[in-house]
């Protein structure tokens, strides 16, 4: 069948890396097993891309891509170069499919080919395809959920490219809203009841985009993107000040602002942020049948700013809190705990990336 798209679920490679490239940096996370059952964080970068470097989920710069995953790899201070890379969900069709359970693999593989050729617009020799079996049915004892996944050849290419590039090994490439998920379940731990028939809302908003995913006992109930992010505070930071759009970036990243950058442009991002949010939970329940969510969990680039989690908890009425997926992990000696904490929302992705490594130990 040509399962291309290496180990997509299953990575036999190790030790990994998680390595994220989203529309604003290249972010690296190194896990390491920490006992049975707990992890320690071995080290971290996140390195800042040039403005338009990566566009809706393209690399549209390759050399300006590959020079920061260099610098972030040399920073990690590794000598991993395997890496597992994310594919933003634009650019992977994803179904779970029923299938016979006890089937060989050789017969598999037949099944969740003629089955995605339902699914996939394009030919099947122009796509790279893989599947996971999920487990039984539900109230299907003799039947099996089986979850495809298949991108275009091309857009695989283009993150295996980067990493040959930067001297590092594509070993896994999965799929960011997946990676998000595997980092959420250590995040749901945190929860009363570790999350037990809650409704969480997990907003991932970045540098263009915000995400809304809506999951409840391990189940994604729904889900909706809509064009909104920190890249509109960083031009308005550029506008407002007279930098160049890299400089506010830098500037916004490490608060090194004027005085009056507060009330004048975070406050009313931040308002604007939890507006976006509270619009989202809303086309969630005139969608559903769902009326209310017990928690919120921000992640995403945009979840550093300062007091977010507030300004939308007061506009939704909803208990919300900052993403860490960390939180229960032990740490090397190497990772600053107030740096990691700042910065653990927008490393959801990596994370869950890195946590590939674990996947069939």
């Amino acid at each position: 069948m040509g399962i291309d798209i290496s180990a997509l679920f299953n990575p036999k490679a190790r030790p990994l890396l998680g390595l994220d490239i989203s529309s604003s940096a290249v972010k690296m996370v190194e896990l390491a097993a920490n006992g049975r059952d707990s992890y320690r964080v071995e080290r971290y970068a996140i390195e800042v891309l040039p403005k338009d470097a990566v566009s809706d989920g393209n690399i549209t710069n390759l050399d300006s891509v590959v020079a920061c995953v260099q610098r972030a790899w040399k920073r990690l201070g590794t000598s991993t170069r395997n890496v597992a890379m994310a594919l933003p969900g634009s650019a992977v069709i994803t179904k779970k499919i029923i299938l016979s359970a006890g089937l060989r693999d050789d017969e598999l593989e037949v099944q969740v080919e003629t089955e995605a050729n339902q699914y996939i617009p394009f030919a099947i020799d122009e796509v790279n395809l893989d599947y996971q079996v999920i487990g039984p049915a539900p109230s299907l004892p003799d039947e099996v959920e089986v979850l495809i996944a298949a991108s275009k050849k091309e857009r695989v290419e283009d993150r295996v490219a980067v990493a040959d590039a930067a001297g590092l090994k594509a070993a896994v490439i999965d799929v960011e809203s997946l990676a998000t998920l595997a980092a959420y379940e250590l995040i749901e731990q945190q929860l009363q009841h570790s999350g037990k028939d809650l409704v969480v809302a997990l907003i991932k908003a970045g540098a263009n985009t915000m995400e809304l995913i809506v999951i409840r006992n391990g189940q994604q109930l729904y889900t909706r993107e809509q064009a909104f992010g920190g890249a509109q505070l960083t031009l308005d930071i550029s506008r407002h000040y007279g930098m160049s759009y890299e400089d506010a970036e830098a500037a916004k990243r490490s608060g090194n602002l004027p005085e009056g950058y507060e009330t004048e442009l975070l406050n009313p991002f931040r308002e604007n942020l939890a507006l976006e949010v509270s619009r989202a939970l809303q086309f969630f329940f005139t969608s559903t049948q769902f009326n209310h969510v017990d928690h919120i969990v921000l992640a995403g680039g945009c979840a550093v700013i300062p007091g977010i989690d507030q300004v939308v908890a007061t506009r939704t009425q909803v208990n919300t809190l900052i993403a860490n997926p960390f939180a229960n992990m032990a740490l090397s000696d190497r990772v600053k705990a107030r740096s990691l904490l700042a910065d653990a929302s927008a490393l959801m992705v990596a994370c869950g990336l890195a946590l590939r490594r674990f996947d069939s130990l």
